[in-house]
């Protein structure tokens, strides 16, 4: 905590004063392709931009499309050498995830690096298109599914060019502040028992759990590909617009805290392509350094059964198609 406040640097060299710039000072991402989910606002455009800066091939998932290409054209007006895709991708919807992945697959492109950026935080009780609990649905089952899709290709770049792949998924410190059980899977739909700021910490807990677990998979197959979990740090975006008076009397009580979009990112671009993380899979950073997550976001057993129930819900949403 005295780190996070002060911004000494960590282990890493970096803390949470470092910017994406910083952390990434020097690296060469000429051969990488990545995908950002919500690529086109906040600390996603940010860590598109840095990565496209870095010289990646940058594809920006986004929902809305009109925000991807001013973000686009924003990147290539600060660094016209870019690389920078947009393909439409809306994460409450498995079939739009479905459609996402054909689309990106039919481009016969390599995918070394995946950052599940994309989320909603804090909004009333809703379902999806696919009868799920939004925040849920948006924040861990859409990108479970689209991770699962893109998993092959991933392999194969691996493979075929030898390059460590990375998976990166943003989860928060709300990970700590989450339903009783940690996932509430039995009640998951149950509007009655809603409550919106636990929803959201239920949703990055799963984001952790889910980092974890696709982890020790892919370490168990031997697979040159990593899964780490990233608090991003508290940022104003528009994450917020569901906050209203909440986050304004807590960004004024913490205001210390908080940090500008491009510290934001920082954390989020050092774990997808600093070479200081090569090999290292299955960990949580705060601020460009290990950290230890919650209790919960460490049970195995608690990961497992989210894998399976994940599975379930996409199965199920499939033979409703």
């Amino acid at each position: 905590m005295f780190r996070l406040i002060t911004g000494i640097a960590g282990a890493s060299g970096f803390g949470s004063a470092s910017t994406a710039e910083q952390v990434t000072q020097g690296i060469d991402a000429t051969n990488l392709t990545a995908i950002i989910t919500g690529g086109a606002s906040g600390i996603g455009l940010e860590t598109a931009r840095v990565l496209a800066q870095r010289n990646a091939h940058v594809i920006i998932a986004a929902r809305n499309m009109e925000a991807a290409n001013e973000a686009k054209q924003a990147i290539l007006q600060d660094y016209s050498k870019a690389r920078v895709d947009i393909l439409k991708l809306d994460l409450a919807s498995l079939h739009s995830v479905k459609a996402f992945t054909h689309h990106f697959l039919t481009l016969n492109l390599p995918l070394n690096i995946l950052i599940n950026n994309a989320g909603i935080m804090f909004c009333p009780f809703q379902l999806s298109e696919d009868g799920i609990e939004m925040q849920f649905a948006t924040n861990h089952l859409g990108h479970f599914y689209l991770t699962n899709l893109l998993l092959d290709k991933m392999k194969e770049t691996a493979k075929t060019t030898g390059i460590e792949g990375r998976i990166v998924n943003l989860s928060s410190v709300a990970h700590l502040l989450t339903y009783r059980e940690g996932i509430a899977f039995e009640q998951m739909n149950d509007k009655n028992k809603y409550d919106d700021k636990k929803a959201y910490g239920q949703s990055k807990l799963a984001n952790i759990l889910h980092a974890n677990e696709l982890s020790r998979r892919l370490q168990s197959e031997g697979v040159n590909i990593t899964v780490n979990s990233v608090h991003p740090g508290l940022i104003m975006t528009n994450l917020f617009r569901y906050s209203g008076i909440f986050i304004k009397m807590l960004k004024l009580a913490t205001y210390i805290l908080w940090k500008n979009v491009p510290q934001g990112a920082a954390t989020t671009c050092y774990v997808a392509l600093h070479p200081n993380l090569k090999g290292v899979s299955g960990k949580y950073y705060v601020d460009c350094n290990e950290f230890k997550s919650g209790r919960l976001a460490r049970d195995e057993a608690l990961a497992k059964r989210l894998w399976d129930f994940s599975c379930d819900l996409v199965n199920k949403a499939a033979r409703k198609v």
